[in-house]
């Protein structure tokens, strides 16, 4: 019988450990150039959330090896996380070249965890051909579990509970597993996650993420490839309404830097919703580098998705549209107003009252990912909103918008939660960016220059639309809500939160549109 083009195979590592794999091949003779895939969630899934199934890429050609890293699926060990992924990346990547359906070229590819996996090994010696990381960085601070000095709480909290309920299954804790998957239908966990994990995975990443200072980089991990990797080709996936996306534009901005030759694709998609993805792309990014056939015409080295039309742009992450507006107001603050002038403007006054605390919805920490309609939330006075004119031509917005202004308030602690939105002319309010900024102890009673910077973008503002500018103090569940005492948020609303008041100084406040990655 001919053998079966699905194989279970299995690496022993130096220490004795078992890591199980699946192995899809070619119809035909090998060895073939191989396609590795490094995963928590167990094999068979494969990601494909986001890529084809294996097999697809099979029938292109490629031995493709998806394989459970170490403590997860059907792979022996302890589970550590991203700590753990050097050295068995490593070990993989020598057993795959050995084997007879290899012809020792390797390319890798994911998304998350599985983008990460890829771009951490040992050494410089067993290095992949090709990757092709998406949605993930090297940071994890930065790049995977908080920003402004928030914690990605929500985000956060559903992940680390997903990587617990999954070690309850492996224990065979049937019970925990429920108990966590409840709490995640009907969202007690945003309260109760951090019990949970201490409960279930009490060594996890991700509660160590969630017990570390987001405001300071000691106790957290970046991850420093060999230099030898950035010269390897590779093509990075991000996505506009991704958490992730600082994290990719950082891997770009290195791959450049030296002299890699790199691929960039940005589409308007969220983490787990592409929009059908970028299957074919890819399939011909690892045929011109593992097989040395090149597409018809060379592929563009950047490309972005312009999130109205949908439409692919040959742009650089450093260039931008270069905007800058004013922040003006005669106080109200559902009247202010966006102005590319220095018109004189007085203070606005907003309150967090914890009991009605505002909330945070779609953006790139949404658990509902992407552009929503805001137009209740900016109709509560509790935030204060800046509108453009009416714009009379159609105008991009191309870059990291950034806020500045002064900010101060009356207890040792307030959030900054800044949404970017268009004003169409039907009524809705589509909510473009977002961006946070915590700031705890006594300077935040101190009026002095904050900077808030938002998730960048490339879109189209259609005539007849108008740009808005939302400012409030909080938005949950994206981030936990800061109770003002001076101390890290832990959750979400208690009876120790206090009413913040927060005093906006607009003399100096601007909105900039700036590029996406640095001159240098």
């Amino acid at each position: 019988m001919p053998e079966s083009p699905v194989i279970q195979e299995q690496l022993r590592c130096s220490d004795g450990t078992a890591l199980k794999s699946t192995l899809w091949k070619p119809e035909g003779q090998g060895p073939w150039p191989c396609l590795l895939m490094r995963q928590p969630y167990g094999r068979a899934i494969a990601s494909t959330v986001t890529y084809a199934h294996p097999s697809w890429y099979a029938k292109g050609g490629f031995a493709v090896l998806v394989q459970d890293v170490r403590g997860r699926g059907g792979s022996e060990g302890e589970f550590l996380g991203f700590q753990q992924e050097a050295s068995d990346s490593t070990a993989t990547l020598r057993w795959i070249r050995q084997q007879p359906w290899c012809n020792g070229k390797v390319g890798t590819y994911g998304f998350s965890y599985q983008g990460l996996s890829q771009l951490l090994v040992s050494g410089s010696e067993h290095l992949p051909d090709a990757l092709a990381p998406a949605m993930c960085g090297l940071d994890e601070r930065l790049h995977w579990a908080s920003e402004g000095g928030c914690h990605w709480w929500a985000l956060g909290l559903g992940w680390a509970l997903q990587l617990a309920a999954q070690r309850c299954q492996r224990q065979g804790d049937g019970q925990g597993w429920i108990e966590i998957r409840r709490s995640l239908e009907n969202g007690s966990f945003l309260h109760d996650g951090l019990a949970l994990l201490e409960r279930f995975d009490p060594m996890g990443m991700g509660l160590r993420w969630l017990n570390s200072d987001p405001e300071r980089p000691e106790g957290w991990m970046r991850y420093e490839p060999p230099e030898e990797l950035w010269q390897r080709p590779m093509l990075l996936i991000g996505g506009w309404h991704d958490p992730h996306l600082r994290g990719v534009l950082d891997l770009w901005r290195r791959s450049t830097a030296a002299g890699g030759s790199s691929l960039l694709r940005i589409g308007a998609w969220s983490h787990l919703n592409w929009q059908g993805g970028l299957d074919q792309l890819q399939l011909e990014f690892f045929q011109e580098h593992l097989c040395g056939r090149g597409p018809a015409e060379p592929l563009p080295a950047t490309q972005l998705m312009e999130v109205g039309s949908g439409a692919w742009q040959q742009r650089s992450p450093r260039e931008c549209s270069g905007q800058r507006w004013s922040l003006a107001s005669k106080g109200l603050a559902a009247e202010g107003r966006l102005c590319q002038d220095s018109t004189p403007s007085s203070e606005v006054v907003i309150v967090h009252d914890p009991w009605r605390a505002m909330g945070g919805r779609g953006g790139h920490l949404g658990l509902d990912a992407g552009p929503v309609d805001r137009r209740d939330l900016d109709g509560r006075t509790d935030v204060a909103c800046f509108s453009t004119a009416r714009f009379d031509r159609p105008t991009e917005l191309f870059g990291q918008p950034q806020l500045e202004l002064e900010a101060a308030s009356d207890q040792p602690g307030f959030d900054l939660c800044v949404a970017l939105s268009v004003c169409h002319g039907d009524g809705r309010i589509e909510q473009l960016s977002t961006g946070f900024s915590r700031v705890l102890g006594a300077s935040a009673q101190v009026s002095q220059r904050r900077t808030v910077s938002l998730q960048p973008l490339l879109v189209n503002v259609e005539a007849g639309c108008a740009l808005r500018l939302s400012i409030a103090l909080a938005a949950w569940p994206q981030i936990a809500v800061n109770p003002g005492d001076g101390s890290q948020p832990r959750s979400g609303v208690g009876p120790n939160h206090r009413v913040i008041t927060v005093s906006l100084q607009l003399s100096s406040a601007a909105l900039s549109i700036l590029p996406m990655v640095g001159a240098n």
